[in-house]
């Protein structure tokens, strides 16, 4: 957990509240559990209390909604999609392996220089995404993704032999507030919502779905 204070530990403002989307179904998964155990151990290392931070999969059964409740985690009552504005707080994203539209609808609710800032996304790695997709497609499906490349900073989590299914791929993102606004004006100004009509793989479950 200390690997996630690292990055964090320059001018930005440290995260005081979580959302954790697409935690799965740790009932069940030994790979949900040690996620759900790291997820412990950030709120831990950072401080943020368990009641600040939020979880939402439509995978939860009954029980595992009720084992979160006990640990004293809250439940967002419905899909959001991803698309969760910050509201001017610091916030941590832990989306640890969640599919790309899922980063590019978040990004998509905060997309300026000033709630950006304030974002800090444990998941994919979004230099990875760039290396897998085609241009052309990510441009075209997940275009806040393609249009913050230049913007972000990220850090690999540490490997662990035991824990490469887990983590593997994973990265801690945040947009220092110098390098969004070294990007040119015009990528601020098309923020029309994700609708993926296109997208032939889409990674995500469909709020009402």
């Amino acid at each position: 957990a200390g690997a996630v204070r690292t990055p964090l530990s320059g001018p930005a403002e440290p995260p005081a509240r979580c959302v954790c989307y697409g935690l799965g179904r740790f009932g069940r998964c030994p790979a949900a559990r040690y996620q759900l155990a790291f997820l412990l151990l950030l709120l831990d290392e950072l401080r943020v209390p368990p009641a600040r931070c939020a979880l939402f999969d439509p995978a939860f059964s009954a029980r595992e909604a009720a084992a979160l409740r006990e640990l004293g985690l809250c439940l967002l009552p419905e899909n959001e999609e991803g698309k969760r504005g910050i509201e001017g707080e610091a916030t941590l994203f832990y989306m640890v392996h969640c599919g790309k539209a899922l980063y590019n609808n978040l990004l998509w609710s905060n997309w300026s220089p000033a709630a950006l800032s304030k974002l800090v996304i444990i998941g994919n790695s979004f230099r990875g995404i760039e290396e897998r997709l085609l241009s052309r497609i990510l441009e075209r499906d997940y275009s806040y993704i393609a249009k913050v490349l230049k913007g972000v900073e990220e850090v690999a989590l540490p490997s662990h032999p035991r824990y490469l299914d887990t983590f593997n791929d994973t990265s801690v993102h945040w947009f220092p507030l110098d390098k969004l606004q070294e990007l040119s004006p015009e990528v601020w100004d098309f923020v029309e919502e994700p609708m993926y009509q296109d997208c032939e793989d889409l990674e995500i479950i469909r709020k009402g779905e």
